[in-house]
């Protein structure tokens, strides 16, 4: 079995060389979309890291299992967050990426990288906003402008843009009501929340249910915070994004495979990564109308993902 790790540093590298080999990379994706791909060549797959365990990390069980089921090899490529994520795809650098719906709609309405398998959410919150427990905040209205509230990346669905909504509908304007932090992930939120940087964290409603149990992922026992605010639910979860350029022999058999991998047997082993999909149906090559409720939430955030080519 074999895979690499890219980092950012690699991620640039490797820009900088299709850069200078000029139309290497075009007479690359002209072979794919010709169908003349070799059969045996490996899936790349993007994504930030989620864990420093090899053992627990969920990124290497789903590759395990892509392997196994398609009898390819899947090189992970780690970048720093999900913008790189994209760059990776629409530079043609990856196969495929595992996107949250926000960052998925950006992808999909630039008209540069295609969605292979959506998955719908369910109609539960996504998003909460936690403090510490001996905060004097005890709802979403007790914040002020003064108040820093973490967020995780400027393109998480549940770690940005669900909370944002979740304060505009409390009456509480981004950087006007409170004073914005992005922290670079979830994780660094948490930190950020813990060592008096920042007031709130805003999150998925997934981590604080680690308390006490995954110290690497929600560093706070049960009953050190709580949550002061619960978002609206999401249309869609999460979505396999793909290259435009990837060969399609390579892209219907990843169609057929990743339904069969995300299910509730394969559970334990994905960990993060098939809780982050709520338990929502399979949706092979969804439509960009799919995602338009996210277009709309994103104008909120004053940020415009109908048109980012």
């Amino acid at each position: 079995m074999h895979r690499r790790a890219l980092p950012a540093a690699g991620l640039l590298g490797l820009s900088a060389l299709l850069a200078l080999t000029g139309c290497a990379g075009a007479s690359a994706g002209a072979a794919a979309s010709a169908g003349t791909a070799d059969a045996t060549e490996p899936i790349t797959f993007a994504t930030t890291p989620l864990g420093d365990d090899p053992a627990a990390n969920p990124v290497v069980a789903f590759a395990d299992l892509i392997e196994a089921e398609t009898g390819r090899v899947v090189e992970v490529v780690d970048v720093p967050d999900y913008t790189a994520v994209l760059e990776a795809l629409r530079n043609h650098h990856v196969d495929i990426g595992f996107m949250s719906g926000f960052p998925s709609a950006l992808a999909v309405n630039t008209g540069e990288i295609d969605a292979l398998v959506a998955w719908g959410g369910k109609d539960e919150p996504v998003s909460t906003c936690i403090v510490l427990d001996d905060s004097p905040l005890q709802k979403l209205e007790d914040i002020t402008p003064e108040t820093v509230v973490a967020f995780a990346d400027p393109a998480s669905s549940s770690g940005y843009f669900m909370p944002v909504k979740m304060l505009h509908d409390a009456g509480l304007e981004k950087d006007v009501d409170y004073t914005s932090l992005f922290a670079g992930d979830h994780v660094m939120g948490f930190q950020a929340l813990k060592q008096g940087q920042a007031d709130v964290s805003c999150t998925a409603t997934l981590f604080p249910t680690m308390a006490g149990t995954n110290p690497d992922m929600f560093p706070f026992e049960e009953g050190e915070t709580r949550s002061i605010g619960l978002s609206d639910s999401m249309p869609v979860s999460v979505t396999v994004l793909a290259d435009q350029q990837i060969d399609a022999e390579k892209a219907e058999l990843l169609k057929e495979v990743l339904p069969k991998v995300f299910v509730e047997e394969n559970a334990e082993q994905l960990g993060a990564m098939f809780e982050a999909m709520q338990g929502g149906e399979a949706i092979v090559d969804p439509q960009p109308e799919l995602f338009q409720p996210f277009v709309d939430i994103a104008a909120i955030a004053d940020v415009d993902i109908s048109d980012l080519g």
